[in-house]
C-alpha cells in the first residue's frame, strides 16, 4: 500500500482545549456576535475564542465581574428561547469586611442580562441585598480589547501588527479602547457605565454600594464597536434598545410558517431553529441573508446561504430572495487568480476584518467554489416554483444565463463534459466542493486526489441546474433554449451513469481526478445526487440501502465517509463525521424516490440528537462514532453552534417526510405519500404561503396513512395528496 501522510490544512482551526464543556452563550444581531461564558464574562479559556465581534475583528477580549475581588458563585445561565437575551443568575461568595466578619454566600443576587443591537452589547446588572442588614458591596469590572481579527483567533499567525493606543477615560462614565490596524482603519471600543462608577482607569471600572435589606440597584454597561470616523454621539438606552430588538424579532414571525406538533420536545428543536435562523439572518441592502455560523463563519457563504434558503423555502421564502439577490449583485464578472473570480461564477466567502483588507487571507471577496454556480440556478427555480414570481425571474434571468455559462464555459477545465475545480490561487481552497479540506478528496488507497477534480454531487447539480433553467427559460417563453437545456442535462445523466457509477460499491463514486480515476470511496456526497435527480431509480435504490449500512449510518446520522475507508476518521472535519445539513439533503432525495421509511430514519436520528444537545441545537456538525445505549453523540470541539444550515436542516427533513411540492404557477400544494414519525402523532401548519395564497393545516397519523386537514384557505390552492 502506498505510504499515506497526514495533511495540515492551511485555514485549520486550532483547538488547545475542549470547546464541549465550556458552555458557551451565543448572541448575534447583524454583523456582530459575541461568545460568553456561562457567567456572562469573556475569559481566554477554551479555545479562547470568546469575545464581542464586529465585522470580523474581536472588539472585546475580556470582560470579567468581581464581588469583592472574588468571581461569583454560578447559579443559572440561559439565552431565552428566541435568542433574545441572555439572562445569569450569579450570587456573592463568602466576602470578607472588616474585623473578621463577611458577607455570607448567597446573600447578594446579581441578574445580569444582554444582548446585542446594531453593532452594540447592551448589558444590566440588577444588585439585590436578600440579607436582614445593610450590606457594603464591592464590584469590579474588568475589560480589556485585543482587535484580533476572527482568523488570529482561529490560529492563523501574523509577523506584523497594527499600533494599540492607549486607553482614553472620559470622566467616570466612560473609556476608549483603540486600535489603528495595519490596514490604516481605526478601530474603536467605547465602554459606558451608567450610572457612572466610582473610579475608572483604562482597564477597569469600580463600583461601591450600600445596599438596605430588600434593596436593589441597577447600573448598565454598553459596548459600542466603531470602525473608521463613525463614532455615535450616544447609544440609545437598554430599555429603548430592547424594544427594537423585541419589535424586528415579532416582525420576522410576521413572514414565517408556524409549525407545531403533538411531541414537545419536537416543539422544543423548531422554536430553537426557527430561533437561530431569526439570529443568524443579516439585513443586507439586497434583502436578509443567513451568515453560516458562529464563531467561524459569521459571514457571507455562497453555497450555505444557498442551501439554508432551499431547507427554509417553505418556512419563509423572502430569505430566498434575499439570498438570490445578494448573490447576483456580487456575481463575478471578469477573472482575477488572486480572488478566483471568473464571470459569471458565484461567491464562496466574503470577508471583513483587517486581514482580509491586506489580502493575508483570500476571503475579502472570493470565488473558490465549484458548487455555488449550479446551486444558485437551483434556488432560482425553486424559488420561482414557491412563489411564482415571473417579473423576478425576468429581472434574475440575466444572472442564471451568466452562471450557466459559467459551467460550460470556464467549470470544465478539462473539456470532458464534468464541472470540475482546481485552486487558481496559492492562498485558496484546495478542495472547493462543501468538503473543502484538504484531505477530504481521496482515493480508496488513502492517496489524495490531484485536480482538476469532479466530485458526483456537482454533476448532480448542474444537472438540477439545466433543470430548472429549462423550467425558467420556457416561463420566459424561450421554447427553444428550453429544449436545449433539456437535452443537456438529459445528455449529462447519460454521461454520469458510466463515469460515475461503482458497480462493486452500489454507489457513485466520490470523484473522478485529474487522469479520470475513480476515488472509489463510499462517502454521503453520493446521497446528493438522490436530491437533484441524476441517479437513476435502480441504482438509486442500491445506493439508499448502502447508505443505511452499519458503514455509514451510525445511529444517529449518516457518516460524511465510510468507516471502513482508510481515512475514516470519526473526529475528522469531513472523513467520518455527521453533519445536519448534509442529512437533510439526503433526506430529500430518499423522499423523491419514494423511500421515506429511510427518510423517517434520518429524521428520528437527528430528533434524538436534539434531545441530547445543548438547548436542543444542533451544531455544525457532531462526530461519527457508533451511536452507543444511554449516550448522547459525541460533539466536535471547534463546531459551530449555532450553524444556519443545521437549524435549518429540520424543516427540510418534515418536508421530505410530507413528500411537500410547492407549485405556485400551478396553484398547487402537494403531498405525495406523506409520513409521520411514531412519535408525532399531530402536525399543525399555520400560514403556510404558496404564492399569494395561504393556508392552515393539520396532519394526523394513523396506522396506515397520514390524514390531512385544511384548517383555513386564502386564495385559489388546490391541494392534492396521494396516499
Amino acid at each position: 500500500m502506498s505510504e499515506v501522510s497526514p495533511v495540515v490544512d492551511e485555514f485549520y482551526i486550532l483547538a488547545g482545549a475542549a470547546h464541549a464543556d465550556d458552555r458557551t452563550h451565543v448572541l448575534k444581531h447583524g454583523e456582530t456576535f459575541g461568545l460568553f461564558d456561562h457567567y456572562g464574562d469573556i475569559h481566554p479559556h477554551g479555545l479562547g475564542e470568546q469575545g464581542v465581534y464586529h465585522e470580523g475583528t474581536r472588539f472585546l477580549s475580556k470582560l470579567d465581574v468581581r464581588v469583592g475581588r472574588k468571581r461569583p458563585l454560578f447559579l443559572s445561565s440561559a439565552a431565552q428561547s428566541n435568542n433574545e437575551l441572555l439572562a445569569i443568575d450569579l450570587a456573592n461568595p463568602d466576602v470578607p469586611i472588616e474585623n473578621g466578619l463577611f458577607i455570607p454566600r448567597g446573600t447578594i443576587h446579581i441578574f445580569r442580562s444582554k444582548f446585542l443591537w446594531e453593532g452594540i452589547c447592551y448589558e444590566r446588572l440588577r444588585i439585590s441585598n436578600f440579607g436582614l442588614i445593610p450590606a457594603h458591596v464591592h464590584i469590579a469590572v474588568e475589560f480589556d480589547a485585543d482587535f484580533a481579527d476572527i482568523f488570529e483567533v482561529r490560529g492563523a499567525r501574523r509577523t506584523r501588527r497594527g499600533i494599540r493606543h492607549e486607553p482614553r477615560v472620559q470622566t467616570h462614565s466612560a473609556v476608549v479602547l483603540s486600535y489603528t490596524g495595519l490596514d490604516e482603519m481605526l478601530r474603536s471600543t467605547r465602554i459606558t457605565f451608567t450610572p457612572s462608577v466610582h473610579s475608572l482607569k483604562g482597564s477597569i471600572a469600580q463600583l461601591q454600594l450600600t445596599l438596605e435589606p430588600k434593596e436593589d440597584y441597577e447600573f448598565f454597561i454598553i459596548v459600542e464597536c466603531f470602525r473608521g470616523d463613525e463614532v455615535r454621539e450616544y447609544a440609545l438606552s437598554y430599555p429603548d434598545a430592547l424594544k427594537r430588538l423585541t419589535a424586528s424579532l415579532s416582525a420576522a414571525r410576521l413572514h414565517e410558517t408556524a409549525i407545531e406538533t403533538s411531541n414537545e420536545q419536537f416543539n422544543a428543536w423548531l422554536d430553537r431553529s426557527i430561533a437561530d435562523v431569526r439570529m443568524m439572518v443579516t439585513e443586507t441592502e439586497d434583502g436578509p441573508y443567513p451568515y453560516a455560523g458562529v464563531p467561524w463563519f459569521s459571514t457571507v457563504f455562497g453555497r450555505d446561504g444557498i442551501i439554508t434558503a432551499v431547507e427554509l423555502l417553505w418556512i419563509n421564502p423572502e430569505i430566498a430572495k434575499g439570498v438570490l439577490l445578494f448573490l447576483a449583485s456580487n456575481q463575478a464578472t471578469t477573472c482575477d487568480c488572486g480572488s478566483e473570480a471568473e464571470p459569471g461564477k458565484i461567491l464562496h466567502e466574503m470577508r471583513q476584518g483587517e486581514m482580509a483588507a491586506l489580502g493575508e487571507i483570500p476571503f475579502g471577496k472570493y470565488y473558490g467554489t465549484v458548487d455555488a454556480t449550479p446551486l444558485f440556478v437551483i434556488l432560482a427555480g425553486e424559488y420561482y416554483r414557491a412563489v411564482g414570481d415571473r417579473d423576478f425571474v425576468q429581472f434574475l434571468w440575466p444572472h442564471v444565463a451568466a452562471a450557466l455559462r459559467w459551467m460550460d464555459e470556464y467549470g470544465d477545465v478539462d473539456g470532458d463534459g464534468f464541472v470540475e475545480y482546481s485552486r487558481q490561487s496559492e492562498k485558496g481552497l484546495v478542495h472547493q466542493g462543501w468538503k473543502d479540506s484538504q484531505d477530504s478528496v481521496f482515493h480508496a488507497d488513502g492517496m489524495l486526489a490531484e485536480g482538476p477534480i469532479a466530485l458526483c454531487e456537482v454533476q448532480g447539480y448542474v444537472y438540477a441546474a439545466k433543470k430548472s433553467a429549462a423550467m425558467l427559460a420556457r416561463v420566459l417563453g424561450d421554447r427553444t433554449g428550453a429544449d436545449e437545456f433539456d437535452r443537456q442535462a438529459k445528455s449529462l445523466k447519460q454521461r454520469f451513469q458510466t463515469a460515475f457509477w461503482c458497480e462493486e460499491l452500489s454507489t457513485y463514486v466520490l470523484a473522478l481526478d485529474r487522469y479520470k480515476k475513480m476515488c472509489r470511496v463510499r462517502t454521503s456526497n453520493a446521497g446528493h445526487c438522490l436530491f437533484t435527480g441524476i441517479a437513476t431509480p435502480d441504482r438509486a435504490k442500491r445506493l439508499g440501502a448502502g447508505l443505511f449500512g452499519d458503514g455509514l449510518f451510525s445511529g444517529w446520522g449518516i457518516r460524511t465517509v465510510h468507516s471502513s475507508e482508510l481515512r475514516y476518521n470519526p473526529m475528522s472535519y469531513h472523513n467520518g463525521s455527521i453533519w445536519p445539513h448534509d442529512n437533510a439533503i439526503i433526506a430529500q432525495g430518499l423522499s423523491r424516490f419514494g423511500f421515506k421509511d429511510l427518510a423517517l430514519r434520518i429524521l428520528e436520528g437527528m430528533f434524538n440528537v436534539s434531545l441530547m444537545v445543548d438547548l436542543h441545537r444542533l451544531p455544525e456538525l457532531f462526530c461519527g462514532f457508533p451511536r452507543r445505549h444511554d449516550q448522547g453523540p459525541t460533539l466536535y470541539p471547534v463546531a459551530c453552534s449555532p450553524q444556519s444550515w443545521a437549524a435549518g436542516a429540520v424543516y427540510m427533513l418534515l418536508r421530505s417526510c410530507l413528500g411537500m411540492t410547492l407549485d405556485a404557477p400551478q396553484h398547487r400544494l402537494q403531498f405525495e405519500y406523506p409520513a409521520l414519525p411514531a412519535f408525532l402523532d399531530e402536525l399543525h401548519i399555520r400560514n403556510l404561503r404558496v404564492g399569494n395564497s395561504s393556508v392552515d393545516l393539520t396532519l394526523r397519523r394513523y396506522p396506515d396513512n397520514v390524514g390531512i386537514n385544511v384548517d383555513r384557505r386564502v386564495g385559489r390552492l388546490e391541494i392534492v395528496v396521494y396516499k
